[in-house]
């Protein structure tokens, strides 16, 4: 399958919004005033995957911190986006249904590390569920046990990529 990668647009606002419904429980799914205040605050590390005919069917998205884990309040205060922060973190890797195991998100995430190495950070956080860890870890995440996180009431994993 044929797709680019691209910085996300404020065009683009209503296709990520679909596509977070789609890859998220209304509880821990982030909504269009969430994506609208990302957009704007951090574009540069906020990617898009479009088909060849112009189909967003997925993307990546996250603040930079200088903290090794995510907090509950910087899924919803951007204000806390760091631009000289030392970590890029990672708040959603989101593909839909029809999309994934053809490589989609993995192309998403080296886009992203690429991008947060050529930026100095240090490395990448995020949070994920038990059934991913092992999918992290092939891109060279560790994980740091259960996260103090209850977005969304559910149990996540701190997971750490340092280069």
């Amino acid at each position: 399958m044929e797709y680019t990668i691209r910085k996300v647009s404020i065009n683009d606002i209503d296709k990520v919004t679909a596509v977070e419904a789609q890859c998220f429980p209304e509880a821990e799914a982030a909504g269009r005033a969430d994506f609208q205040a990302r957009i704007q605050a951090y574009p540069d590390s906020f990617f898009v995957v479009e088909t060849t005919e112009g189909k967003i069917i997925g993307f990546i998205n996250g603040c930079v911190t200088d903290g090794q884990t995510i907090e509950d309040e910087m899924f919803e205060d951007v204000s806390l986006h760091n631009p000289e922060g030392a970590y890029q973190a990672v708040f959603g890797l989101d593909v839909i249904e029809e999309y994934r195991k053809q490589g989609v998100a993995a192309g998403l995430m080296e886009r992203l590390i690429e991008e947060a190495r050529s930026c100095g950070r240090k490395g990448i956080i995020l949070t994920c569920k038990d059934r991913l860890i092992t999918y992290y870890e092939k891109f060279g995440y560790r994980n740091l046990g259960v996260s103090k996180s209850v977005h969304g009431g559910a149990v996540w994993y701190d997971m750490i990529l340092e280069f």
